[in-house]
């Protein structure tokens, strides 16, 4: 049995391929959008894709079934309650798969949303099953969340009822040895208390997931809707983009480089443009109107934040990493990056650009503390709400990142804005973000909450 695991870590996205040795059929479940990796590995293990699962219709990036259909002529599955404007097999809550020796059951696990299936992998038709790959459903030390639906059919908390009962009458109902492999690890917005591990047992989670533990269903209601991470605006977008039949991702599709003067004409014209350089470069100067989107850090997902999907954008990188983050970026259907222009690490801007590049201010803790103390700031904390719950500056407004976007109206204006998050990255592209809305007199905390916490520690 072939059984790969595809690990992408700027979106915290895991997909599988799984396959027959013995007849070389193979199917691939909850694939992204650059299909290659896929393809390569198919032809590898003498395999034929005949097929593509996806456990529910993903928020956070566009799957790449459509693609992969283009590319094998594989059918697509999805749990019963799926409707889209393509051609599906609906697949049934123990429904069986065969491959030849290898054979996949279907379990039905709503709870994340009403689709929600898990697929349970057997090496042979009456082994015990090997694996189980369980989507947004059970993750690494939680359960997916319930309030990202998107059918749009149940509320919250008829999806946390369900994820319960998925939880302890499917899942936990399965060997301790079954292997648990989903579709997110630690840092995606699908869940709250991710791990950094990709695989896991049954009986590890039985033991170790504080989601799994022995509860009523009204306490795991309780803990599964409460401090969630903000939902990022392009959540729904790419939901929407996952039923419908949309524009194929060309797998060998470039971006090109943009002159000095095609940069000025697209800052003059409103396009966004985002600054994929490190905070520090960033803030040693940069081009006024950018935003400042990390390439070390979760890119897609926070370009996806500061950016509407399909919104033009150019980018602004080190040399070598613009088409990755071109690619990054069409992963959640953000296709429209127009070109690039490369800075090098001595952050030296084409002199044609010298009268746009300035620097960013950042403030001190000591800084903040005095302008907290004269009444003199208007303080912006950008943290999830289960970042909050372990504490908070007095006195800041709370906007979480995902949603600062939309909500520009609700910052307070009239003083001197410092933005912070927990360390200082994510403050960075809140704080060039509200500039590049217009914003005056805008800086970022320097280590975040983080540093706040430090110095402010009795000894």
């Amino acid at each position: 049995m072939i059984l790969e695991q595809y690990y992408i870590e700027c979106l915290s996205h895991a997909s599988y391929l799984i396959g027959d040795e013995s007849t070389g059929r193979a199917i691939v479940v909850d694939p992204r959008r650059d299909i290659t990796e896929y393809l390569d590995d198919a032809a590898k293990h003498h395999l034929t894709i005949e097929g593509v699962i996806n456990t529910h219709f993903h928020a956070d990036f566009v799957s790449g079934h459509l693609e992969l259909v283009d590319a094998t002529g594989a059918w697509i599955g999805f749990g019963e309650a799926a409707e889209t404007d393509y051609p599906i097999r609906r697949l049934r809550d123990g429904e069986r798969i065969s491959l030849g020796d290898v054979q996949l059951e279907i379990l039905s696990t709503p709870g994340h949303t009403w689709e929600s299936i898990s697929v349970l992998v057997r090496e042979h038709p009456d082994a015990v099953p090997s694996a189980v790959l369980t989507g947004d459903s059970l993750f690494i030390g939680d359960v997916g969340r319930p309030d990202l639906v998107n059918l749009g059919d149940g509320s919250t908390s008829d999806l946390a009822r369900a994820m319960y009962r998925t939880v302890h009458e499917k899942l936990l109902t399965l060997p301790d040895e079954v292997t648990v492999m989903p579709a997110h690890g630690a840092g995606s917005s699908c869940g709250k208390n991710l791990s950094t591990e990709l695989t896991s047992t049954i009986g590890e989670q039985r033991l170790t997931n504080p989601s799994v533990q022995p509860m009523s269903e009204d306490a795991f209601v309780a803990l599964i809707t409460e401090g969630q991470p903000a939902a990022p605006t392009y959540f729904s977008a790419d939901a929407a983009m996952n039923k419908r039949i949309h524009p194929l991702l060309a797998q060998d599709h470039t971006i090109p480089e943009l002159s000095p003067a095609q940069v000025k004409a697209e800052l003059t014209a409103g396009t966004r443009v985002l600054d994929a350089r490190s905070v520090d470069d960033f803030a040693d100067g940069h081009l006024r109107g950018s935003v400042n989107v990390g390439f070390d850090g979760r890119f897609a997902e926070t370009g996806g934040m500061v950016a509407e999907v399909g919104e033009r954008i150019v980018l602004i990188t080190y040399p070598g990493e613009e088409q990755e983050a071109a690619l990054r970026l069409a992963r959640i259907g953000s296709d429209n990056a127009i070109g690039y222009l490369t800075v090098p690490q001595d952050g030296s801007f084409p002199a044609e650009l010298a009268d746009l590049v300035e620097p960013a201010h950042r403030t001190s803790v000591e800084e903040l503390d005095g302008l907290l103390a004269a009444e003199a700031v208007t303080l912006v904390d950008i943290r999830n709400p289960g970042e909050r719950e372990q504490g908070t500056i007095p006195g800041a407004v709370a906007i979480p990142l995902a949603q600062l976007r939309v909500r520009l109206e609700q910052v307070p204006t009239g003083k001197p804005i410092v933005v912070h998050c927990a360390g200082g990255w994510r403050s960075s592209v809140a704080a060039s973000l509200l500039r590049a809305q217009g914003f005056d007199n805008v800086s970022d905390l320097v280590g975040g909450y983080n540093a706040w916490v430090e110095a402010h520690a009795t000894v």
